[in-house]
């Protein structure tokens, strides 16, 4: 009898042991595949990064032969990351590229691993600002990517002078006198959230992880009478890239505020007269205000649904390394979020990258921006650029705030 219970308790312990070496710790990751096996992981990148992405995985591959792997490629840009995942998780890539504003969302939907590998060094990296960028409650949930997704303002110098794109009021006059115009896309909520970010307005997220905006206070009515000042300007334009690009190159726009991915287009455009800079300031009855924006980084997330997460980790931190951000930077002209990377002369000498550099100073996180946002914004900015006065600027912001907090 006790020869029996020995070899079923025996049994037991094997069976024990069996199952606590298969399943990972929360937070952690499987401790890598067994010798052999092919780890196959998928990557979403943008259309316009693919070709570059290629040369980077085939070089991980290289640099880590002593496993065998198939790592593919789907075309999903970084905007549409949140809801391409959200369609349908088991499908989503592995390690796929997304703009920091997407964080919280993606964090609430159990979407992302919480990143325990290739962090030894990551104060040392990355600025604290970068850190806490990727991170929710203190936990690192991506690794940065760029620190470029942001906004701040090209210009004709044959147009304007340093002096005169500090003042939006200037910037107007001089354009309508000359017969140009300003350009700024306000009907997206991106851009149009400038006005009350510099003017101390907040988005927060509340306990009930619902949106919180104060757009509409006092401090609010100034930006969105700002808004509305601007519109109705002769000088104003409004449209998508395009038109700013096509505008820049045959003259009829002087300045127009866009990000880094128009650089190269911006400076054939402009020719001898590109130049960019900040924001610049715009008029409220109290006074001059300089425009905020949004801090904007795009990061690389692990699936947390994958095969592999281990691996997976350790591709995304290869693609992220400050090599390949240096590699983006030369060919995509992207802003490394690596410390390194970014001090870089080339970096440093980058007219478009030194603009958003200044305008850094007067930015704030996307992190406590959530999706809600988005929409209820645009709709007001699209009432503004189409001069829909049926509703006071107030009633307009507290309809637009109601319906960011549903």
């Amino acid at each position: 009898m006790k020869k029996l219970v020995s070899l079923l308790l025996a049994a037991l312990m094997v069976t024990s042991l069996v199952a606590c070496s298969s399943k990972p710790a929360e937070g952690g990751e499987t401790g890598g595949t067994t010798g052999g096996e092919t780890i196959t992981l998928k990557v979403w990148g943008s259309q316009e990064d693919q070709d570059m992405l290629k040369g980077m995985i085939e070089e991980f591959k290289t640099a880590n032969a002593d496993k065998t792997w198939d790592i593919s490629l789907g075309v999903v840009g970084e905007p549409d990351a949140r809801q391409k995942y959200l369609e349908d998780p088991a499908a989503a890539a592995d390690v796929f590229a997304f703009a920091n504003d997407q964080l919280t969302d993606l964090v609430n939907a159990g979407a992302l691993y919480k990143v325990t590998r290739n962090t030894e060094n990551f104060k040392d990296i990355y600025s604290a600002g970068t850190i806490d960028a990727a991170s929710i409650d203190g936990q690192l949930y991506a690794y940065p990517m760029t620190a470029d997704n942001g906004y701040f303002m090209y210009y004709d110098s044959t147009v304007f002078s340093p002096e005169d794109v500090q003042s939006l009021d200037t910037m107007l006059a001089k354009a309508d006198e000359a017969g140009k115009k300003v350009f700024m896309d306000v009907s997206n909520g991106w851009y149009i959230a400038s006005f009350f970010i510099g003017n101390g307005g907040t988005l927060t997220v509340g306990e009930d992880g619902k949106q919180i905006s104060d757009y509409n206070n006092e401090k609010g009515l100034e930006a969105g009478e700002a808004i509305k000042n601007f519109t109705a300007h002769p000088a104003f334009l409004t449209g998508d890239d395009s038109v700013l690009v096509a505008g820049l190159g045959d003259g009829s726009i002087a300045a127009g505020v866009s990000g880094t991915w128009n650089a190269e287009a911006v400076q054939e455009a402009l020719g001898e007269g590109y130049a960019a800079t900040k924001l610049p300031a715009y008029t409220t009855a109290n006074g001059e205000v300089q425009m905020g924006s949004f801090a904007g980084y795009k990061f690389l997330g692990v699936n947390s649904q994958t095969k592999y997460p281990a691996e997976a980790m350790d591709l995304a931190a290869w693609l992220t390394n400050e090599e390949n951000q240096i590699k983006r930077f030369e060919l995509r002209k992207m802003g490394p979020a690596n410390i390194n990377a970014a001090a870089s002369e080339a970096v440093k000498a980058d007219v478009a990258l030194a603009a958003l550099a200044e305008q850094s100073n007067y930015a704030i996180s996307q992190k406590e921006v959530l999706g809600a946002f988005w929409n209820p914004a645009e709709a007001f900015g699209t009432a503004m650029e189409s001069k829909d006065y049926s509703k006071s600027v107030q009633q307009m912001l507290d309809d637009m705030v109601a319906q960011i907090q549903e």
